[in-house]
């Protein structure tokens, strides 16, 4: 997909159904679909709004593997010195949001970019 505005709502379906369709539930589904935004955001904010980048869901029994990739392999996402409770914030929560549904976070370089992974647990979510 290409990380345009259209392309992001229908992600979010996608990914939302794939996982709600496996049988894990309708709260991870909605955990899923924000962290797989989440890190296509910052894959926008660095690469360019019309940058490709390959966004891969598979539920896997008691967790749901998000994985998110873009072309921009040097630049990897970084939480801002700001607490994330921080109300003058105007942006910086992304990460730890991420942090907080799939701690454990993990980017890899590719030939092409890099590839973020993320897992989160099918049961014991933090609740918001």
């Amino acid at each position: 997909m290409s990380a345009s505005q259209e392309h992001l709502q229908e992600m979010r379906a996608e990914v939302f159904k794939a996982v709600a369709g496996s049988g894990i539930g309708e709260e991870i589904a909605d955990s899923a679909k924000v962290v797989a935004s989440e890190l296509v955001s910052n894959a926008v904010r660095l690469c360019g709004p019309w940058a490709p980048v390959i966004v891969q869901v598979q539920p896997q029994g008691d967790q749901v593997l998000v994985q998110v990739h873009d072309p921009e392999p040097a630049t990897v996402p970084q939480r801002r010195d700001q607490a994330p409770d921080n109300v003058e914030a105007e942006a910086g929560r992304g990460l730890w949001i991420v942090d907080a549904l799939a701690p454990g976070w993990t980017v890899k370089r590719t030939p092409v970019g890099k590839q973020i992974s993320c897992t989160l647990p099918a049961t014991g979510l933090l609740s918001a």
